[in-house]
């Protein structure tokens, strides 16, 4: 019996005839599936990196303004995120958030503003402590730009994956400015540029500034300078005091 099974599985073995169609018929199957599945993993990958891309333009535009932000700038960052991921309001949503370090006591992060477009609601102060792991190890009064995207993912063909949100996140430090402002929220009066009545937009730290601490030309003993500081927090009220040179 031992010598039959030997024979036909050698049979087997050298077996070389065969349909086509039959043949087809089993692996088309199997090919049609296996395409789709490459395209749909190749798909959302894309998708993925352009949402990615898209947070980091946005969080790059923003770390570059030196004014302060507004609800009409707030809704042409969504429009351009829809633009730049060719999607549409009922499945895309935004958040930006400024938040700060604080070094007193433990260390901590505070929230200064929030905005958000979309199903998401802006961040509290509370919402902080959850990711603190996701937010950089900051100086002293630094402030970082948070971006959030979501946006709702159809596959084309369910192979393999269903449908889901992909979410994006960065953090920008100010690049012109240390602080980003938006009206009506409160902050510090300086944001790195000017007093209000020089010809760069805002108001700035008075020591990085050469307005902030001019000579008196009728009397080159004083001159105009502002309180000592690193972040523009002792000048709030973005003035300047006199005091001696020689002092």
């Amino acid at each position: 019996m031992l010598t039959s099974i030997k024979r036909h599985l050698s049979r087997f073995r050298d077996e070389n005839t065969g349909s086509i169609s039959v043949e087809a018929a089993i692996v088309f199957p199997a090919l049609i599936i296996l395409f789709f599945a490459t395209w749909v993993w190749f798909d959302v990958s894309r998708q993925q990196a352009v949402n990615q891309k898209a947070n980091y333009t946005i969080g790059d535009a923003i770390s570059r303004e030196t004014d302060p932000l507004n609800n009409a700038y707030i809704d042409s960052s969504y429009s351009l995120l829809q633009h730049l991921t060719r999607s549409n309001a009922a499945g895309t949503d935004l958040r930006i958030s400024v938040v700060e370090y604080n070094s007193a006591g433990a260390g901590s992060y505070d929230l200064l503003w929030s905005e958000a477009r979309g199903v998401y609601p802006p961040l509290v102060n509370g919402d902080l402590v959850g990711m603190e792991f996701r937010l950089p190890i900051m100086s002293n009064g630094d402030q970082v730009v948070l971006v959030e995207t979501w946006e709702d993912y159809v596959p084309a063909a369910s192979v393999g994956l269903s449908a889901f949100e992909i979410q994006t996140y960065s953090f920008t430090r100010p690049r012109f400015a240390p602080q980003i402002h938006f009206e009506g929220k409160t902050f510090n009066a300086n944001n790195g540029w000017g007093n209000g009545d020089q010809d760069a937009a805002g108001n700035s730290l008075c020591n990085n500034n050469a307005e902030n601490a001019e000579w008196n030309l009728a009397d080159s003993t004083t001159h105009e300078e502002c309180a000592d500081n690193v972040d523009g927090k002792e000048n709030q009220g973005g003035g300047t005091s006199k005091k001696s040179s020689g002092a």
